[in-house]
């Protein structure tokens, strides 16, 4: 696995022609939010906090999956009422974009490099990027709530391919999990972990200060 270094750009960078970002992880660190989210649907339900590994779990995974996860199956019902009656503009100011982030936009919208959002989230990322003021710069947004089967299959990867016209052999996938490694597998294309050097991935990411170094060199002092 290459270690992304300014120092040494990997000669693939200059085949790239559009990056597909995860959203929770990458795009934004929510794990506070998230956590705060279910916390609070299971308060409506009586229930204790999450247990740390129910965070990991709802940190990747759709709603959908999440709660199925963490509510007992015979008030599912209850929780998605009080998942609904939840005002999401309160967990905002618990989500942060990720350090580096919009720099690293900038510089890939100005190499012409195609950029598209694929997350497990359901119905809250387009209003999450409109919120940081991030939306215009991907296209498409492909959510779980606009697929038959969420990540790990490869369908929202594929979906994005087929709207771009690109090879598969053009486009890379950054990702912090497991459930992003495997989607770019299974679709084909080429996985670069964010912040997890666990993963199998083509090239490890420490932080986009790296990546955009490594794509302008002209930036590397900054």
């Amino acid at each position: 696995m290459y270690v992304c270094n300014p120092l040494s750009p990997p000669d693939f960078l200059g085949r790239v022609k559009g990056v597909i970002f995860d959203c929770d992880g990458v795009l934004v660190d929510s794990r506070d939010a998230n956590r705060m989210y279910y916390n609070l649907i299971r308060e409506g339900l009586g229930m204790l906090p999450i247990t740390p590994e129910e965070e990991d779990y709802v940190h990747m995974h759709s709603v959908t999956e999440c709660l199925a996860r963490i509510i007992p199956a015979d008030r599912l019902e209850e929780a998605d009422t009080v998942r609904r009656n939840l005002d999401y503009d309160d967990i905002f100011p618990y989500i942060f974009l990720e350090d580096g982030l919009v720099e690293l936009l900038d510089v890939l919208a100005g190499r012409g490099i195609r950029m598209a959002v694929h997350t497990n989230r359901t119905n809250t990322v387009e209003r999450l990027l409109r919120h940081f003021e991030i939306d215009n710069y991907f296209s498409p947004v492909v959510s779980a709530g606009s697929l038959k089967r969420p990540k790990p299959d490869p369908e929202g990867v594929l979906t994005i391919l087929a709207a771009w016209d690109l090879p598969k052999a053009d486009v890379a996938y950054i990702g912090d999990s497991a459930l992003d490694e495997r989607s770019a597998r299974a679709a084909g294309i080429e996985f670069w972990s964010y912040k997890n050097p666990g993963l199998l991935a083509a090239m490890y990411l420490p932080d986009f200060h790296s990546l955009r170094r490594c794509l302008a060199p002209e930036a590397a002092g900054t």
